[in-house]
């Protein structure tokens, strides 16, 4: 059901929006999680390292349906504050022959190129063959995961954060009972734990479209919503793409630090791996919180009510960075014990490597709830280039940490990573942001 984000407490409205959100994030999360989990208790560390270092490919290709699709649906998001219900009908329409025509360009370039990636990434000869198995059958299902994500932002934007949750949840639940046994009973092994996220991942597709015919008329559309023009096309793009190349840019440093992981070995490999998942779980709320203020941010714009745009990055703010000292309390003191559900008895290497990236990204994960609330809220603004530009920042941080820290200190210096990004990517979205809220400032006091 659609909700109006535009009339009523701000805190409140965030709150309640956030709390789905969380909880759709988390399940969303929750594959990757049992992707390893599974692989590495039933098929080993060695197997464990294969899946482990597609991490970055799958960010890469994946990051960058999720950033596409996300700033598409600000416009909508735009269009059902202004109270505009043929504009809404017609975004809706943009946003799907857009990502038909995505499906098509990303299946074709990464199913052709998934292979010389993993090549150029020095990834370990022992591990080379598990690793292609598994991406490129999550590259030749791509479509599922793009028009999956297309309807649930889109969901999203109108006000209803409860029901891609509720989505979400099944198609966890398919991959938990899909995968164990296309791996334990099909003995189909690696590319068995891709298929079965492939065909989660449909089933999604088929209860979104479902749900969507039955209770959400905002977006049935007719023939004439479908003979969209040029200029809609293009007010799409002019929001998505660069969301879209700002998580890619971002995917490139991880890249480039996982080839410099990719020399230190299978051990380390599997250990940050292990502990990246449990890390990218407990960031989840701060990302929830900024995935919120996209969406009540875009409503408020279209309504134009600036003020209440402020208060809410306000109240946002301290709810966020609330969150964020006890995730980071979490992962500190119980992220190892987590971590030994992933391998098992007998890799202490592993829980001690993995245990020093947990608390060197937990201590800092306030900088990234800062980012994530300035980011969202300038995309929600319609303000793509700063958050472009702090992706670059991205890139930069992570790449130094690859090319120099982790052959001076080792493991150590690509845990270093994650926090030079966020501090990198932090600085300028805080700028833009601040100059931003004083032009809003202005504005509306006028």
């Amino acid at each position: 059901m659609t909700k109006n984000l535009t009339e009523g407490d701000p805190a409140r409205l965030i709150l309640f929006f956030t709390l789905p959100l969380l909880a759709g994030n988390v399940f969303h999360q929750l594959y990757a999680f049992v992707d390893t989990l599974i692989v590495g208790r039933f098929l080993g560390v060695e197997a464990l390292a294969a899946v482990g270092c597609t991490g970055s490919l799958m960010f890469l290709m994946l990051g960058f349906v999720i950033g596409v699709t996300s700033g598409l649906s600000i416009y909508t998001g735009q269009r059902f504050g202004a109270k505009d219900r043929r504009g809404v009908r017609r975004s809706v329409a943009a946003c799907m022959i857009l990502s038909l025509g995505l499906s098509i360009v990303l299946t074709i370039f990464g199913v052709a190129f998934c292979r010389t990636f993993l090549v150029w990434m020095q990834t370990p000869e022992e591990i080379l063959q598990g690793a292609y198995d598994f991406i490129s059958i999550i590259y030749g299902g791509i479509f599922t995961f793009v028009f999956i994500q297309m309807q649930t932002n889109i969901l999203r934007a109108l006000g209803d954060s409860r029901m891609p949750t509720v989505i979400l949840a099944s198609m966890l639940f398919i991959n938990i009972l899909l995968e164990p046994f296309a791996i334990l009973v099909l003995g189909w092994g690696i590319p068995g734990a891709a298929l079965a996220t492939i065909v989660a991942w449909f089933t999604g597709n088929i209860l979104c479209l479902f749900y969507i015919w039955k209770k959400v008329p905002a977006m049935h559309t007719g023939w004439e919503d479908w003979k969209v023009d040029r200029k809609i096309l293009v007010e799409h793009l002019k929001i998505g793409l660069p969301m879209g190349f700002q998580a890619s840019i971002i995917a490139m440093g991880a890249v480039i630090l996982q080839v410099a992981l990719n020399n230190l070995g299978p051990v380390a490999v599997a250990a940050y791996a292990a502990s990246q998942k449990v890390d990218t779980v407990a960031l989840m709320p701060m990302m929830s919180f900024g995935m919120a203020m996209a969406a009540y941010t875009a409503q408020n714009y279209g309504a134009r009510k600036f003020d209440r745009i402020e208060e809410g990055v306000r109240k946002c703010t301290c709810m966020s960075v609330s969150f964020s000292i006890l995730a980071g309390a979490a992962v500190i003191f119980f992220g190892p014990d987590i971590m030994q559900l992933f391998v098992g008895e007998g890799q202490e290497q592993v829980i001690e490597y993995g245990e020093t990236y947990l608390v060197v990204n937990g201590v800092c994960y306030w900088i990234l709830s800062l980012l994530f609330i300035y980011r969202f809220t300038l995309q929600g603004l319609g303000k793509s280039m700063v958050p472009t530009i702090a992706g670059i920042m991205e890139l930069i941080m992570r790449a130094a940490a690859g090319l120099f820290l982790v052959e001076w200190l080792g493991y150590l210096g690509a845990c270093l990573a994650s926090p030079m990004a966020w501090i990198g990517a932090c600085v300028p979205l805080a700028i833009a942001f601040f100059a931003t809220r004083s032009h809003m400032r202005k504005k509306y006091s006028v």
